[in-house]
């Protein structure tokens, strides 16, 4: 039973400005090819919040201020290709200066770009199909 395979949790951070949302296109992982919020794996004993200002840090190099205290949605998601199951956590944030996200890490994501909720490109992370199917709106 040790070597069983079970869920991670990760958290995905959907930051708006402008009555849109910042979204990058996955290389590298599963999901590649997707587009993505940013985000990443909660690691042992960190807290939520601060999981999700590191990871758009590291990411974007944005500062950003969690909108919500508690995850606005949460998706139980198959990657049945690459045998994981995540359950992810969505959190909204907004940008605390003006600054343009930066593509930080080049090996896992290809760029950074603002798309209105109404026109998300295609084809999205699983995370975010599921959200989707939940009718989730970040406005």
């Amino acid at each position: 039973m040790s070597n069983q395979i079970r869920p991670r949790v990760g958290v995905s951070v959907i930051i708006i400005k402008d009555n849109k949302v910042l979204l990058g296109k996955r290389i590298g992982s599963h999901g590649q090819g997707t587009w993505a919020f940013p985000g990443g794996h909660i690691e042992l004993f960190n807290n939520l919040i601060d999981t999700c200002i590191k990871e758009v840090k590291e990411e974007t190099d944005l500062d950003i201020n969690i909108i919500d205290a508690n995850p606005v949605a949460v998706t139980n998601d198959f990657f049945t290709k690459n045998n994981k199951h995540y359950i992810t956590l969505f959190f909204r944030a907004k940008i605390i200066n003006e600054k343009e996200p930066k593509l930080t890490e080049p090996d896992k994501c290809e760029g950074w770009y603002w798309f209105s909720w109404n026109e998300l490109p295609s084809p999205l992370f699983i995370p975010i199909q599921n959200l989707l199917k939940q009718n989730f709106k970040p406005f």
